[in-house]
């Protein structure tokens, strides 16, 4: 495919837990049943920062006070085509949480993080997130669910 789209993915971070979304609500979801981020597509005109707040706000009622641009991953899939996913966490929020649309929002702590349903790849960069402070670009590639080659670049 030859389709190319940008979104942003916020890992919220509150005691030593990131704020997870089980994908359990919408219908023909990629993310089906799996645990993600919160995030979303950009809009026209919008930069990484601008996408990350307004999409946090939309699916969690929380605006952000303070994150931090953590790297960029890139995906290539052989169904979905490509996707350059801007990936951020934040530790200062203020408001109240709602009701999500696109699934159940759940405190997880990070140590919990690998057993629940998530990408394969995503545990990679959730280790990046944990054991360095250095932007970095990770390379994914998938054939359908399955993670067959990944490539890490760190800044």
């Amino acid at each position: 495919g030859g389709r190319m789209r940008n979104t942003t993915l916020c890992y919220i971070e509150k005691d030593d837990s990131y704020l997870m979304l089980h994908r359990v609500k919408k219908v023909n979801d990629e993310n089906q049943d799996k645990w993600i981020g919160v995030g979303g597509k950009f809009e026209p005109e919008e930069s990484p920062e601008d996408c990350l707040l307004r999409e946090v706000k939309e699916e969690t009622g929380l605006v952000l006070t303070d994150y931090r641009y953590r790297g960029i991953v890139t995906f290539v899939s052989n169904e979905w085509g490509t996707e350059y996913m801007h990936l951020f966490t934040a530790d200062g929020f203020e408001g109240e949480m709602k009701t999500c649309d696109e699934g159940e929002l759940v405190w997880v702590p990070k140590s919990e993080i690998e057993h629940l349903n998530i990408w394969e790849g995503d545990k990679i960069f959730f280790q990046l997130l944990i054991e360095s402070d250095r932007f970095f670009s990770l390379k994914l590639r998938y054939e359908g669910d399955k993670l067959v080659d990944s490539k890490i670049s760190r800044y």
